[in-house]
């Protein structure tokens, strides 16, 4: 294994060590993981969670791309951690769970303490077999998370690329 390798190894388990907290159960997260590649976390903690329908991601990137897709929001997002459920068509963005008492964009929702949320494993992206809901953005480490502010410019973005190209 590489160095760079082991380093990721070695944020993933820290990482998943502080998701877990989020846990009623950590060892049934884990073993939800280990199956699904998905655990039931709670919300309103440590972090919760911005829910952004595909649609503004995409429009707001510009493409439909996995890779672009993810691109734009590591730089958009500052490194803050996404992950898309791709068969429900939404983008969860983490961040602190105060959050959820100014959030009031259109067309998203602030998860706050009465929400659960699937959270994939760390480490799975849109490579994994398994990847139904994956990271986007991983977790560049615990407590690492988005700043709501560059998740609302993101949605700024969207809106103004959709207003342009209804408009010509």
């Amino acid at each position: 294994m590489t160095t760079a390798g082991a380093l990721v190894q070695a944020r993933d388990r820290a990482v998943s060590n502080w998701l877990l907290a989020a846990a009623d159960n950590r060892h049934r997260a884990q073993r939800e993981w280990n199956d699904r590649g998905v655990a039931l976390l709670r919300c309103g903690g440590a972090f919760t969670a911005i829910r952004v329908p595909a649609p503004l991601i995409t429009a707001a990137a510009g493409s439909e791309e996995r890779a672009e897709v993810s691109a734009y929001l590591t730089a958009a997002l500052h490194r803050g951690p996404a992950f898309v459920d791709q068969t429900a068509g939404w983008y969860y963005c983490l961040v602190p769970a105060k959050a959820c008492e100014t959030w009031r964009e259109p067309e998203t929702e602030c998860f706050g303490d009465d929400h659960y949320l699937g959270v994939p494993c760390p480490g799975i992206d849109f490579q994994h077999p398994w990847a139904r809901s994956c990271w986007v953005v991983p977790m560049d480490g615990p407590a690492d998370l988005c700043s709501p502010d560059a998740i609302r410019q993101v949605i700024d973005a969207a809106r103004k690329t959709t207003a342009e190209a209804g408009a010509q």
